[in-house]
């Protein structure tokens, strides 16, 4: 048989209980129960910056052959050999673009000129910006950042990305003298290695 104190006890203390879970249930229904915050609750760290946007981009001379530097890409020989225009390489820091003039000479001698872009995003990206003939350079419509290639005889921007222009797993550009050191030879080649998100 139960001890009437204990019993007591026992209901007094469920009472106390369940009185919290009843006001809550109580409260619920009313338009007034929950407040919302006057603040953001996105921390100012991640919230959405505005896009960059690509400004003017100026034409470069044509470039005179004192100034190119040979880019011996990875990967399998293609029939032409690269040369970078060193005097009139930059790099946008704000949105790490590495802009660089290439020529890209056949087995007979014959010449492609470009002025491109290199974006440095964890997948990368390249623009043209003019195709050269005669000594001068005729810009192209505005066109998007395309995706790099990785295989043919326009894989060298793989390389420029991936070994040359970006800082290996961020998004930003290494400083131009350093890619010329690296392009002469003088530099250490950086690879992606390890892991890295897309």
């Amino acid at each position: 048989m139960r001890s009437p104190d204990r019993y007591q006890y026992s209901l007094t203390l469920a009472a106390l209980l369940l009185l919290p879970g009843l006001a809550w249930g109580a409260s619920v229904g009313r338009d007034d129960a929950f407040v919302p915050d006057p603040e953001s609750v996105h921390p100012k760290s991640i919230e959405e910056r505005e896009a960059w946007k690509e400004g003017a981009v100026t034409l470069p001379p044509w470039p005179s052959d004192g100034d190119l530097v040979e880019l011996i890409p990875d990967g399998p020989p293609t029939p032409f050999r690269f040369y970078i225009d060193s005097r009139h390489l930059s790099a946008d820091t704000e949105g790490a673009v590495v802009r660089y003039v290439i020529v890209a000479e056949s087995s007979s001698g014959t010449r492609n000129v470009s002025f491109e872009g290199i974006r440095c995003t964890l997948r990368g990206g390249y623009k043209v910006y003019a195709y050269g003939a005669g000594g001068h350079f005729a810009p192209v419509p505005e066109t998007d950042w395309l995706p790099i290639p990785t295989s043919g005889s326009e894989a060298y921007r793989e390389d420029l990305w991936r070994n040359r222009f970006c800082v290996p797993r961020e998004t930003r550009v290494i400083p131009t003298r350093e890619i010329i050191r690296s392009l002469k030879g003088r530099g250490v080649r950086r690879g992606h290695t390890g892991f890295q998100a897309d």
